[in-house]
């Protein structure tokens, strides 16, 4: 099926998690990976200045937007193991190589781990908004923007009612309070979601501490930091960026958790800027 020059790829894999593929067959591959309970749909701005000269391909996580819920595993999901196991297996099926990633919130880290499992198939990594700890650390110096207490408030608010957990922030997530559109865009994704998927996706986000293995990665790294980001603080950006083995720090001067959402032309730019050329 093709509708606006996106057409969806065929086999098992690409079917579980609705993956999709646009731009010249044989140009570099860009995939676009989404963040939390989002859906490929997110990347709609940014995609027509990318493709004309990569072939750019998007899937949706377990869970969200198109993804085959049926084939859902708590314990193969409990960590993000699974997801980065659902990026290799789509980079498999179709055969992609030399992959640059461009990687929103949550799948910045997914991204981590498939490219320290497989570094060959990875040209590069764009980690947009990323943060591979979302608490405080005060032994470390480390500011992940929570604290250990916020977590409880966050899963009961999840628990009593999710849909109303979802308008209520997903205008925070996207910050922009001038553009309200742009929340209710994120709200509407958050509510495609499956409720119990993202309820375990954002404990295991909570949960897990991914800053021990930022020195081992060895595929280069652009990391893309927006101002005034509700998830992710300015302190990050340096942190991580001072603990990869190769990266490059871009302050955007996008607001909000989802610059690519916001400020489309500048993110795309951005990519376009840093992107390697092939060896």
């Amino acid at each position: 099926m093709v509708q606006d020059g996106v057409r969806q790829l065929a086999g098992p894999v690409a079917a579980r998690f609705h993956v999709t593929s646009t731009g010249p067959d044989d140009a570099p591959v860009l995939l676009l990976a989404h963040g939390f309970a989002c859906d490929q749909g997110m990347w709609r701005d940014v995609v027509p200045l990318l493709r004309q000269d990569h072939r750019v391909v998007m899937y949706d996580v377990m869970g969200a937007g198109r993804s085959d819920t049926s084939a859902y595993d708590p314990e193969r999901y409990a960590g993000l193991d699974g997801y980065a196991d659902d990026l290799l297996a789509i980079c498999e099926e179709q055969d992609l190589q030399d992959v640059t990633v461009v990687a929103h919130s949550v799948s910045t880290m997914v991204a981590v781990l498939a490219a320290l499992r497989q570094p060959q198939r990875f040209r590069q990594l764009f980690l947009l908004a990323t943060t591979p700890y979302l608490l405080d650390d005060p032994v470390d110096g480390y500011e992940g923007g929570f604290a250990p207490g916020d977590l409880a408030e966050i899963s009961q608010a999840l628990d009593t009612n999710y849909f109303a957990w979802a308008h209520a922030m997903a205008p925070v997530f996207m910050g922009n309070p001038d553009r309200p559109e742009l929340g209710e865009q994120l709200a509407e994704a958050f509510c495609r979601a499956d409720p119990d998927i993202s309820r375990q996706l954002i404990r295991t986000m909570f949960a897990t501490d991914y800053r021990p293995l930022l020195g081992e990665v060895r595929t280069p790294v652009v990391l893309l930091q927006s101002r005034q980001d509700a998830m992710v603080p300015e302190s990050v950006g340096p942190y991580v960026h001072e603990r990869f083995a190769s990266s490059t720090l871009v302050e955007l001067e996008a607001v909000g958790h989802c610059p690519h959402v916001s400020a489309p032309v500048e993110t795309a730019r951005a990519v376009r800027r840093h992107l390697l050329a092939a060896g």
